[in-house]
């Protein structure tokens, strides 16, 4: 292994395994650096892929190219859909995954990968030469050179992990902190912030007494995470439902001076939307119990997740927390809960491609970015490491717009908004997330993934095999008639029996066509006229992001333009004018403004 690269990725997680996998495949001679093999992809907290607007980022960075899909599909124990009974528009893929042989599958293709080279350090300084980024220095003296560095260092910039009174330095339970690195970039002249996660306690699986809980199954019929998975042909495993009561609440009541939230011990804010059950039983006064999912860690069924039950409170209360839920009274601890606090860099220091604006060449991507999730941090991944190589090339950021993938939304939200919480993806987040579903984020994206060179021959006839599918498909049915009425306006009434089993339907059956396929279509067909309004709608939105703002312009200049709004925009440099109007505190007032300072100052 040489020392001469083109980009390092510092960091081996969620978002430095897409980061690495995605640089590579562009023809980058890329180095990961992390501090062990077999923690690549590790998860660290729950053993599950997708969820609600999550799924749709794993759909996205899949079509595009990603590994994170493909793994789940191979090592998923159980598949959901999540909001079957509410619209394409937020129903979401979610998995289970064999945690150990989800980060097998990841390290295996990592190792395979052309371009690729995987070293074991940590990584202590970013080195700068002539203002620009140089490489990377490690802890144990070595040297690497790169014009490019992307940072995705998860919770290891300067973790601190908290159980009860007891505090500790590290990135993740029995994996040391980086302080070193954290302090380069303040020296840097970064903005570093603190924010808060936590995990639950794992429990033997074979000390639960399953018998008295609720059982969740999978899907009946799973539907797979990735464009290019048929099938999801491995038997599944079931998770169990139990819950709290009114004497754990009484207990962990009894026990707040104790617990780091509530002492002041933990200063910095956690997720808002996955509190820990200490501030669910104060947020949450009037609710008598909270739902508590033991999720299998494991194909084998060693230990459980117990989702629900974040927490920082002490051993011994965690302990009589157990005792008092229904079929965890004799369960034994195989590693406690715990909270951490981490540093990060608010990505309102980069520019639209997430490079640092006061280090050309530094890139960041996941929990350094301030959000939470391994999807959020995989989608990020991905982007820096297509912009780094582009940077490398001379060539445009690669950018999304939040009018085409969740992964625009994510990015632009990060970029325009202050993070006081970990950031998190839900569908609620997007303006247009009627055409940006689930279902069809390969006919998005996939196009665009060939296009940067992270679509290989064998995705591309995939895809162009399903739409030229669609393409048939809705032609049989626009020409097609009976009743006075084509196909395709029957698919569009509620009930109608075509739309309950168009693949059964005469004509169409003899098509043998994929299940995708007929959805894409029924989908298509049923919402039609909300598709065509919401493209309206796009097509205005994207008016103001098509002007792009001068990367040199001076806010300061431009006349009766608000001191509040030169302030704002001076700070976060957004990219375009659409982007500035969604810059906290920017008003249409000074949108107009600045139209009219720019339509005189380029004629």
């Amino acid at each position: 292994m040489g020392t001469d690269y083109d980009i390092i990725v510092v960091g081996g997680g969620h978002a430095g395994a897409e980061a690495a996998w995605a640089a590579s495949r562009m023809g980058a001679r890329t180095l990961l650096l992390t501090m062990s093999r077999d923690t690549i992809a590790k998860m660290s907290c729950n053993p599950a892929i997708g969820g609600i607007g999550k799924g749709q980022l794993v759909r996205e960075i899949d079509a595009l190219g990603g590994l994170m899909a493909r793994a789940i599909d191979a090592t998923g124990i159980q598949f959901r859909i999540l909001n079957r009974s509410k619209g394409p528009a937020v129903q979401s893929p979610r998995a289970q995954a064999d945690k150990y042989a989800y980060k097998d599958w990841i390290r295996g293709v990592l190792e395979s990968a052309d371009n690729l080279d995987i070293a074991e350090a940590i990584a202590t300084e970013v080195l700068v030469k002539d203002g620009c980024v140089s490489g990377v220095a490690c802890d144990s003296g070595a040297c690497f050179s790169a014009a490019a560095v992307i940072l995705t260092t998860g919770t290891f910039l300067r973790g601190v992990m908290h159980c009860g009174t007891e505090q500790w330095q590290g990135g993740r339970l029995g994996e040391p902190a980086s302080n070193e690195l954290s302090d380069c970039l303040r020296r840097l002249g970064l903005i570093v912030k603190r924010l808060k996660t936590g995990t639950p306690v794992r429990l033997d699986a074979g000390s639960v007494d399953l018998d008295r809980l609720e059982v969740q199954p999978g899907d009946e019929n799973p539907v797979p995470f990735s464009f290019l998975s048929d099938t999801i042909e491995q038997d599944q495993v079931p998770c169990w439902i139990t819950y709290t009561n009114e004497a754990i609440h009484q207990l962990l009541k009894d026990n707040l001076h104790r617990a780091p939230l509530y002492t002041g011990q933990i200063e910095s804010i956690g997720p808002r939307y996955c509190p820990s059950i200490e501030t669910k039983i104060t947020r949450f006064a009037d609710k008598t119990r909270h739902q508590v999912f033991l999720e299998p860690e494991d194909r084998g069924m060693t230990t459980f997740y117990c989702n629900g039950i974040s927490t920082s409170v002490p051993h011994d209360v965690q302990e009589a927390m157990l005792r008092l839920m229904p079929g965890t009274e004799r369960a034994k601890i195989v590693h406690y809960a715990y909270a951490i606090e981490y540093d990060y860099c608010p990505a309102t220091q980069l520019t639209v491609n997430l490079e640092c604006r006061e280090v050309p060449g530094l890139f960041m991507a996941g929990q350094i970015n301030g959000t939470t999730g391994y999807e959020e941090a995989g989608a990020l991944g991905l982007m820096a490491a297509v912009n780094a190589v582009h940077s490398l090339e001379g060539k445009e950021p690669f950018v999304l717009g939040r009018d085409q993938a969740y992964i625009g939304v994510m990015v632009d939200d990060l970029l325009t908004r202050e993070i006081d919480e970990p950031y998190r993806m839900f569908t609620s987040r997007a303006e247009y997330r009627l055409t940006l579903r689930s279902d069809n984020a390969d006919r998005r994206l996939t196009a665009v993934g060939r296009a940067l060179g992270l679509v290989d021959d064998l995705r591309w006839d995939v895809y162009r095999t399903k739409q030229q599918q669609i393409d048939q498909l809705t032609a049989y049915l626009q020409m097609n008639r009976t009743g006075g009425k084509s196909l395709w306006e029957w698919l569009k009434q509620p009930g109608h029996p075509l739309a309950s089993d168009l693949n059964g339907a005469d004509g169409v059956r003899e098509m043998d066509l994929p299940r995708q396929v007929a959805e894409a279509v029924l989908i298509h067909a049923k919402y039609e006229g909300y598709l065509a309004r919401q493209e309206r709608e796009s097509g205005r939105f994207r008016n103001l992001e098509n002007v792009r703002l001068p990367a040199g312009l001076d806010y300061q200049q431009v006349p009766h333009l608000r001191y509040e709004a030169r302030e704002k925009l001076s700070a976060y440099r957004p990219f375009t004018l659409g982007q500035a109007s969604r810059v906290g505190g920017i008003t249409p007032a000074d949108i107009a403004v600045i139209q009219i300072y720019l339509r005189k100052t380029t004629q």
